[in-house]
């Protein structure tokens, strides 16, 4: 997948104001051209009871990284399925889909600051899909943590946990929906990332406690007919809610004090794609984040100042984004996106 990117900031710099840093792919990519990220995945039935599937990610500095590779059962029966190995989480609506398969050219920013960039894992899932007319699923995980919003805690069994339930059916010949809500908890243990203090030199702060994240998604898709292939609608939209709670430690590497931390953070994006001709598309995104204003114990016993923890200073990040692509068939694709973001006060990035 190439790119050809244009930004009036610097994607080095990028951050997204009021949230801690994820340490996850969540900086637009470089400007001018660039390779993109490109995909390699084999699939293929084991036995009569198992499928295997392994994903290789291609990032442009060169490299392989393994992005899924699992098992599935064929055969468990009775509407259940379960998959072990590294996988895309289940939760929200668009987590699941591989980044070609997404309508805009990267993801939204709640996914940025809550799941950074996107949540994968080692573990186990389970999911069950009842034997009904109207489409319900149940499904839970447990993982080994690891990435974002987890942290790798050496310790035996599961470190992160997720619950998943999604409903739909059909409207008509015409029209189809489906909405869900999933639950994520994990225990990160000196979770890092860098910021700076009041006096502009570069500290690492870190996190420990409990973090657990609500996710509510809905989607309605629009064909005439059932036939997609001519006219579309998609509107889809995910709402996020993560409530923190622990200890913040200040300056790791140097001072290296700590306090209680709490904080109640949320956001989401609804977007509409319309297929106004055979293969043409248009679309709309609109992201918005709220911080919250996080409980700090170092600020509040008076040991450091606010201006110590400027990453975490309360923000609502937004930005909008509109798409056109053409797609010649159904392996091919090619895309113009132009958005304005604000992740940052008083900084606006215009990107093509």
């Amino acid at each position: 997948m190439g790119t050809y990117t244009h930004l009036s900031q610097d994607p080095k710099r990028y951050a997204i104001g009021g949230f801690m840093p994820t340490g996850g792919d969540v900086a637009p990519p470089r400007r001018s051209f660039g390779l993109g990220e490109s995909e390699l995945g084999i699939a293929s039935n084991i036995d009569h009871t198992l499928r295997g599937q392994l994903t290789f990610s291609l990032p442009p500095e060169g490299g392989a990284d393994v992005e899924e590779a699992y098992i599935q059962t064929l055969a468990l029966g009775q509407g259940f399925t379960l998959k072990a190995g590294r996988f895309l989480s289940g939760i929200g609506y668009m987590n699941e889909q591989h980044a070609h398969a997404w309508d805009f050219a990267d993801a939204p920013l709640a996914y940025k600051v809550m799941l950074g960039g996107q949540l994968r894992n080692d573990g186990v899932q389970l999911r069950w899909v009842a034997p009904t007319d109207l489409f319900v699923e149940f499904g839970a995980e447990a993982a080994s943590g690891g990435p974002f919003p987890s942290t790798d805690r050496n310790k035996n069994g599961s470190n992160l946990g997720a619950l998943f339930a999604h409903v739909g059916g059909d409207v008509g010949v015409s029209n189809s929906w489906r909405v869900g809500l999933s639950a994520l908890q994990s225990s990160p243990r000196d979770r890092q990332y860098d910021d700076v203090d009041s006096l502009g030199n570069a500290v690492t702060n870190s996190f420990s406690g409990k973090s657990r994240t609500w996710v509510g998604d809905f989607v309605w898709k629009w064909a005439p007919e059932g036939n997609a292939q001519v006219h579309g609608l998609i509107v889809q939209g995910e709402y996020f809610h993560r409530r923190e709670d622990g200890a913040l430690a200040f300056d790791v590497n140097g001072a290296n004090v700590d306090g209680g931390y709490a904080s109640t953070q949320s956001g989401f994006y609804g977007q509409a794609v319309y297929e106004f001709l055979p293969r043409w598309r248009v679309g709309y995104r609109c992201d918005r984040l709220d911080s919250g204003s996080p409980s700090i114990g170092l600020v509040g016993d008076g040991t450091l100042s606010a201006a110590d923890f400027p990453l975490l200073a309360s923000y609502q990040p937004k930005r909008n984004s509109l798409m056109f692509d053409y797609s010649a068939s159904e392996f091919s694709r090619v895309r113009l996106q132009l958005a304005r973001e604000q992740s940052l006060p008083n900084v606006t990035d215009n990107q093509l």
